[in-house]
């Protein structure tokens, strides 16, 4: 697990508070303060790119569609392939949650 490598007080700390959002608007606020536009876009990218390879869409497309690189994209892929599992995870969690609210509508 290459986040072993940053664990740390600071670390623990950034994740506790993350953790301590309530809602979506408390989300923006934090991320608002936190980062820049450009870090929260890119992270936010990196998520779709997972979605959509998740979901088997081709590079040209998930290219075309999120702007991002080719580059970023392989990056995404090897997490999806190699990494900690993170990107299942909370997609399918985000998955769940919105089929849930579609459900009670």
């Amino acid at each position: 697990m290459q986040i072993d490598k940053l664990r740390g007080k600071e670390l623990d700390q950034l994740f506790s508070a993350i953790l301590s959002l309530k809602d979506l608007e408390e989300c923006y606020q934090f991320f608002d303060d936190l980062c820049t536009i450009n870090e929260i876009q890119s992270l936010a990218q990196r998520l779709e790119v997972a979605r959509m390879l998740r979901e088997g869409f081709t590079y040209q497309k998930i290219e075309a569609e999120t702007g991002a690189s080719t580059a970023t994209i392989s990056r995404v892929k090897r997490c999806l392939n190699y990494g900690n599992d993170g990107y299942e995870m909370t997609l399918e969690r985000v998955k769940n949650e919105m089929k849930n609210q579609l459900n009670s509508d």
